[in-house]
């Protein structure tokens, strides 16, 4: 053998060399399915330093929250889509917002109407101080992402963009251009309003569209439920998750669940394509993310409170969307709009089976926690009804 037949062996077998050790490295970078995918919620609240939190600034967002005054026709309140009574959600598939009277399931649009469903299912406010929070970054505050398809950065971003929605809030009462100077005049006309931002933000014209998001923002960061069984289990109680719950816990990170679902939320915060079944409620399919059909992964904590679930509401209960990922698994694309090869690559380590189902369920039950504050104001500084338009 020659010199270069020799030299050619010798980096031949330097290249398999180098790229075993290639492939050790990038084995060894996989993270295992397991319990450190997952994590507990921080007991305190990241807060922005840009927007403290103080007791006046909370029941400012509050009673703004709950004011129809924000709203084009003064008959809708963030609170219609995000009420306590479901959880900050509301359980319809899509939200009816203007033009609407009832609550819940008993909401309906008034007659006549032209007015379109929201396109998306209402997501609760529940735990959205910790969006962004995952076990590798904090992309909380002015960084979190906001919506189904991430839109949007912060609470106090997130919080301005209902009121300028044409089907949400605003319906036919002005453009989305006008809206929140429309609404800010409304609310200096009102003495109580007056008082209240001046004493928050100390500024004798304080009631400003920085200054409206920072105050909601500040109200929802403290509907929190950070305590649930799996919170405490995570935090050395090692009992109080059943032998059931502590299996189905051990079926969703070997059956893939977790490689989307992960860390204190839940949710990897990131968008991916699936391929649920189209709303036949929308007059236009929606394609979400970058038009891709892509959707931001959901949080499972408080799913007892926020059912039906996905983006538009199409899954009415867990078991319906395990069933679904089943499907998914198997190879079954729900969506027309949507075909095999652009779903998500992740989907090749879900491997959901029938049997496992009921497990997983009993444990996503232990991310349910009941002690977020569900006050209602007695009145709002408009005198409108409190939460809109829904007493029927």
């Amino acid at each position: 053998m020659g010199r270069k037949e020799v030299f050619i062996v010798i980096m031949l077998g330097l290249m398999v060399s180098c790229n075993h050790d290639s492939n050790q490295k990038l084995a060894k970078k996989i993270i295992p399915d397991d319990i450190s995918l997952l994590g507990a919620l921080p007991l305190r609240v990241p807060v922005p330093e840009d927007n403290p939190i103080t007791p006046e600034k909370i029941e400012l967002g509050k009673l703004l929250f709950f004011d129809p005054i924000l709203s084009g026709n003064k008959d809708v309140a963030c609170a219609t889509c995000h009420h306590p009574e479901y959880g900050f959600a509301e359980s319809l598939e899509v939200s009816i917002g203007v033009n609407g009277n009832g609550l819940g399931l008993s909401r309906e649009f008034n007659h006549p109407n032209d007015i379109p469903f929201v396109k998306r299912n209402s997501q609760t406010v529940i735990n959205s101080a910790f969006n962004g929070l995952t076990n590798q970054e904090a992309n909380v505050g002015s960084k979190a992402p906001m919506f189904w398809d991430m839109r949007v950065k912060g609470l106090e971003n997130q919080s301005l963009e209902p009121i300028k929605a044409f089907e949400e809030m605003r319906g036919h009462a002005y453009t989305e251009a006008l809206a929140l100077d429309i609404v800010l005049k409304r609310l200096s006309q009102i003495e109580e309003y007056r008082i209240r931002f001046k004493q928050v933000f100390g500024a004798e014209k304080a009631i400003t569209k920085e200054n409206l998001g920072k105050a909601i923002a500040t109200y929802e960061r403290t509907i929190i439920g950070n305590n649930s069984r799996f919170d405490q289990y995570m935090r050395g109680n090692s009992v109080v998750l059943s032998r059931n719950e502590k299996a189905g816990m051990e079926l969703f990170l070997k059956d893939g669940c977790s490689k989307c679902h992960q860390g204190p939320m839940f949710s990897d915060f990131k968008t991916h394509v699936m391929g649920v079944p189209e709303q036949e409620k929308l007059k236009i399919p929606d394609d979400g993310f970058e038009k891709r059909y892509a959707f931001r992964t959901p949080s499972l904590r408080n799913l007892r409170f926020t059912y039906p679930y996905m983006h538009n509401g199409k899954l009415k209960t867990l078991e319906n969307v395990l069933e679904f990922y089943e499907d998914l698994s198997g190879g079954k694309v729900a969506n027309p709009h949507v075909k095999q090869e652009q779903t998500d690559p992740l989907l090749v380590h879900l491997k959901v089976d029938f049997k496992d189902i009921a497990l997983i369920v009993e444990f996503l039950t232990t991310l349910n926690d009941n002690s977020f504050d569900k006050s209602i104001p007695n009145r709002v500084p408009s005198n409108l009804l409190v939460g809109g338009n829904i007493y029927k």
